[in-house]
């Protein structure tokens, strides 16, 4: 998800029919440049090189999303609830184009969390978040956090700097208390936080807010076409 300002001007987006390794590349109306979908950034036209904003957004179930937003406003499919593209996620292929960096280390349909900053990126796998739901780690200067719900396959990922501090986190005990979806807490202070909000609920920091990191599931075969170095994948530390 973008904002579509750019340099004080609001641009309206459609589907230019064109794709870079297989994602989608858009084109706006009032300059008719084109745009990366996966990367957010024009990629020929007047406004070539020129970045969107990214807007941090989260997979999670409509009841999650409701207990946080009640007043929230639905997009009427017409009652349509089928997805088109079934039996592609059950198929093997890759894209309409294939793959431009076949990369085995996982199963090109495997789903990943990606995560892009200005000074890397990486993609987190879903087996190991479904192992380690809530994970400390440090890309490029960035100490972040990435929390899972492996309920839903939806994460967040966020600064876990508070108060000044540099905090780790793990998951709450159980009995922690009410709220939508997953609850860490760090172990500095002992504050319970909302996974998916990043807000601190309970404790010496409540009332705190994670900042927000743009993230997004994808498949690893597309995260390894676009960014197909040695490191672009988390891997866990095997104890010895």
């Amino acid at each position: 998800m973008y904002a579509r300002e750019v340099a004080g001007r609001e641009l309206t987006f459609g589907v230019s029919g064109k794709l870079i390794m297989n994602a989608l590349v858009m084109y706006d109306r009032q300059t008719d440049t084109l745009w990366s979908q996966f990367l957010g950034i024009a990629v020929a036209g007047p406004l070539e090189g020129t970045m969107l904003e990214p807007l941090p957004s989260r997979i999670m179930e409509w009841a999650q999303w409701r207990d946080l937003h009640p007043d929230t406003l639905a997009l009427d499919q017409g009652g349509r609830r089928s997805d088109a593209y079934a039996s592609y996620y059950r198929s093997s292929s890759a894209g309409v184009l294939g793959e431009s960096n076949a990369d085995d280390r996982f199963q090109r349909k495997e789903f990943v969390l990606g995560v892009q900053l200005a000074d890397a990126a990486r993609a987190y796998p879903f087996r190991y978040l479904n192992d380690a739901p809530v994970l400390n780690d440090r890309l490029g200067s960035t100490d972040l956090v990435v929390v899972f719900d492996s309920n839903t396959g939806g994460g967040a990922v966020y600064v876990r700097t508070a108060d000044g501090r540099t905090l780790s986190f793990e998951p709450a005990e159980a009995d922690a208390g009410a709220g939508a979806g997953p609850l860490i807490q760090d172990r500095e202070t002992g504050t319970i936080w909302s996974g998916l909000t990043g807000e601190a609920v309970r404790g010496p920091l409540a009332g705190e807010q994670l900042e927000v990191l743009p993230s997004f599931a994808v498949f690893w075969f597309a995260w390894s076409d676009f960014y197909p170095t040695d490191d672009n994948v988390y891997e866990p530390v095997v104890a010895g």
